[in-house]
């Protein structure tokens, strides 16, 4: 993998490929660059890829004292694409990935960004008495506060049970039947060091993006699971009405991950997205 020094001193891993107008993908909590390879031969065929392990992420052991707070992943994104001297960039981010995307537009603004695309996220994930479009429709700070004691005492059965517990019962189904799926996901999620990511989880759940919404303006495509684990479809409309040009697509029957599991159509729907919304020079390398 190569890397860049953030401006603290941690070094941050990432993956580099094709040529072109870049494209930077950002995973979801307690996962790494690995999620976006089933579409790297096809994207790298047109564009510039990078994909990073966020801080704490990826199974590298933090070097610095620093914590991955959402700011601060933003703040590395900016030392990314700064060092690289990137422009033009189209910023897509999966669950975490979104909310430092987000973060990321409200500490450094758009100079730097052409497009942007959102999968499956909320603005705001914990509710409240006015919010009730974050994780579950009814994840308060009580409910935060009781999972994160999870977290301390067996982090990877915590996580597990977040997907388990959400609104598709599928995920519940397949978290009881105990199946080789999960026992693989329970073994990668064990050998991550939990410390690093409760601290990052409280960022998180932290974080209200609602107000940034409205002054994004480069281009979004929203992606939404229909049978999200997390978010209703109301919380992805609502995403959508508050983002001045952005476009919805909800994968009917998929969870919080529908790129991974309408691969295929996820490919076709974002290279539309690209070809209409990034300068002529996009069409012409695709």
């Amino acid at each position: 993998m190569d890397s860049f020094i953030a401006d603290d001193g941690e070094i941050i891993r990432f993956r580099d490929d094709g040529e072109g107008l870049p494209l930077i993908l950002l995973h979801g909590w307690t996962s790494t660059h690995r999620d976006w390879n089933p579409f790297i031969d096809t994207l790298a065929g047109r564009y510039r890829v990078l994909r990073w392990d966020a801080r704490a992420h990826g199974g590298h052991p933090l070097r610095t004292g620093t914590v991955a707070t959402v700011e601060r992943m933003a703040r590395d994104l900016d030392n990314l694409m700064s060092q690289l001297g990137l422009r033009e960039v189209t910023l897509i981010g999966h669950s975490m990935g979104a909310l430092t995307l987000w973060q990321y537009l409200r500490d450094f603004g758009s100079a730097r960004a052409a497009a942007a695309v959102i999968i499956d996220q909320s603005p705001k994930l914990v509710t409240d008495d006015g919010w009730d479009k974050g994780i579950y429709g009814d994840f308060d700070w009580q409910r935060n506060a009781v999972f994160m004691r999870a977290l301390e005492r067996d982090f990877a059965e915590a996580v597990l049970r977040l997907v388990a517990d959400g609104l598709d019962p599928r995920a519940r189904r397949r978290y009881l039947d105990n199946g080789d799926g999960i026992a693989t996901v329970r073994q990668r999620i064990r050998r991550l060091a939990p410390k690093p990511l409760i601290d990052c989880w409280a960022s998180l759940t932290a974080a209200d993006y609602r107000d940034v919404l409205p002054a994004i303006d480069v281009p979004v495509l929203l992606v939404h699971g229909g049978r999200s684990n997390f978010y209703t479809v109301d919380t992805a409309a609502y995403v959508r009405d508050a983002i001045r040009d952005a476009r919805l697509e909800v994968y009917e029957d998929v969870d919080h991950s529908p790129h991974l599991w309408r691969a295929d159509r996820f490919i076709d729907d974002l290279l539309a997205f690209l070809a209409s919304r990034l300068p002529a020079t996009s069409a012409e390398t695709g």
